[in-house]
């Protein structure tokens, strides 16, 4: 029998949180309690905010329903292991989909986790392989969680930052936002050593870690955190528009692209033409479009339509046939 009334509630509260509705009599003997004790605990949680729906009858049901407004969440073990697992994967790999708010979340449930689970997390994590497409960079789950953290608290955070060509430095910023391209993730901050504002590859931050000195953030000289980092990928040259038509609907191809190369705009009810950037390899985004089931057309840019070419050839040869 639970005698102390906040461990009741939250055990309360735990079983309800399960998509079913509990009979007040099952409810009592999972809690060792009597059905008034019940039914006062009910009225405690609605109190607080919880929306629990009271069904008519001998038995007379509970049930947790969706409000206006989300209250706090109960977790038993299993399920918290469960769903930090699942967002360590998702966020390690810049999944199309799984953006800030999922790291936000990973972050706070992380940081509330108990020794003894954030333990078995680790554990999982190490033992298992994801099977990915290959799409993107990975990024250890405890680097966005860190950043994510100290973004969140406005503290200045320290990081080994590794460049394009290999050279290593130190980095003390303000860090500012995260954002997700779909293959990459990326940290929009200023730079306190440059004393000017940067964009960091997470794929390749290291060891970072939150000073606990607060700052207040500084403008955008853009205005905006993704319209920053567009407009630095365009001038280091790691994004490129391209244009390419596909013999295929549109909304077919919406469904078997990533997201992040953009949306087609239909020719017609056969055809569709696909304009956008991307920051990854023209050679990278050759092979992506190849392995697309369907007729396409490259029309820009020129280094994109060189790559396509060289795949066919050498697709060619490797079938055994022979190149023009």
């Amino acid at each position: 029998m639970t005698t102390d009334t906040p461990a009741r509630l939250l055990r309360l509260l735990s079983l309800l949180q399960t998509p079913r509705e509990w009979p007040g009599g099952e409810l009592a003997d999972r809690l060792g309690v009597s059905r008034r004790t019940v039914r006062r605990d009910i009225d405690r949680l609605r109190e607080l905010g919880y929306p629990v729906q009271a069904t008519k009858g001998a038995e007379g049901g509970y049930r947790l329903v969706a409000g206006k407004a989300m209250p706090p969440l109960v977790l038993d073990d299993e399920e918290a292991v469960a769903i930090a697992v699942g967002l360590r994967a998702g966020a390690g790999h810049a999944v199309e989909g799984v953006d800030e708010a999922s790291v936000r979340a990973l972050a706070k449930l992380e940081q509330v986790l108990p020794s003894r689970l954030r333990r078995r997390v680790s554990t999982l994590q190490a033992a298992t392989d994801p099977l990915t497409s290959g799409d993107g960079a990975t990024v250890a789950p405890e680097t966005l969680t860190v950043i994510a953290s100290a973004v969140a608290g406005q503290e200045r955070l320290r990081f080994a930052y590794r460049s394009r060509d290999g050279t290593g430095t130190r980095r003390l910023t303000e860090p500012y936002r995260l954002l997700s391209t779909g293959r990459r993730w990326y940290l929009v901050a200023y730079d306190l050593d440059r004393a000017d504002w940067r964009t960091f590859r997470l794929d390749r931050v290291s060891d970072p870690f939150a000073t606990g000195a607060r700052f207040t953030p500084r403008e955008l000289p853009t205005g905006s955190a993704a319209e920053y980092l567009r407009q630095s990928m365009y001038r280091r040259q790691e994004a490129y528009a391209f244009d390419v038509t596909f013999a295929a609907p549109a909304e077919l191809v919406a469904a078997r692209l990533p997201g992040w190369l953009g949306s087609p705009e239909p020719v017609d009810e056969h055809s569709c033409r696909l304009r956008g950037t991307a920051d990854a390899s023209p050679a990278w985004l050759a092979v992506r479009l190849a392995l697309f089931d369907c007729e396409f057309t490259v029309h820009e840019p020129p280094e994109l339509l060189g790559c396509v070419r060289d795949l066919g050839a050498r697709l060619t040869r490797a079938a055994g046939g022979t190149t023009p």
